[in-house]
């Protein structure tokens, strides 16, 4: 849990926040972010880089913040590095890392997922001509194909129409 006497220590938290209500959320978002299927660590680690005003903590700050062992906060990390939740910054005239989560980071993540569709899209095709597509696996196969190419211009419009709509 997020120890609230520590929050202040961070640094990046507004004086007109209950430390004690940003703790509770914390972890709770983060359970809700692991009943969704993250693990653990890296959902308090995420959450807690969400909840602060720059959205940048270093290593030292979220292990502090989120009581946890510096391995651990290395383990979240570079979790959210590999799915692009979050990324590495060096501080100037630091060898210090700072961890950042983008102020549109739900847009760029989903954003991003034109690219993961695009991929499945390939290797079903491919499984399509290895199975053929008269077979029971095939046809499995190319409904798949059919719903995630059909996903991928669902996302791209409603992109768009996010984009349109936040400008």
């Amino acid at each position: 849990m997020v120890q609230v006497s520590e929050v202040g220590d961070v640094g990046d938290v507004d004086a007109r926040r209950n430390p004690a209500a940003v703790s509770e959320f914390v972890e709770r978002f983060a359970a809700v972010l692991t009943d969704a299927g993250f693990p653990r660590m890296p959902a308090r680690v995420f959450t807690a880089l969400l909840t602060s005003d720059s959205g940048r903590l270093t290593s030292v700050e979220l292990g502090e913040l989120l009581q946890i062992s510096p391995a651990a906060v290395s383990g979240a990390v570079r979790y959210l590095i590999q799915v692009g939740l979050v990324t590495r910054e060096r501080e100037p005239g630091s060898r210090r890392d700072r961890y950042r989560v983008h102020d549109h980071v739900w847009y760029e993540v989903t954003a991003s997922r034109d690219r993961t569709l695009s991929r499945w899209e390939s290797g079903l095709a491919e499984g399509i001509e290895a199975l053929g597509p008269d077979t029971p696996a095939g046809q499995r196969l190319a409904e798949s194909l059919e719903f995630f190419a059909f996903l991928r211009v669902e996302l791209q419009q409603m992109m768009q129409r996010w984009r349109e709509r936040h400008d």
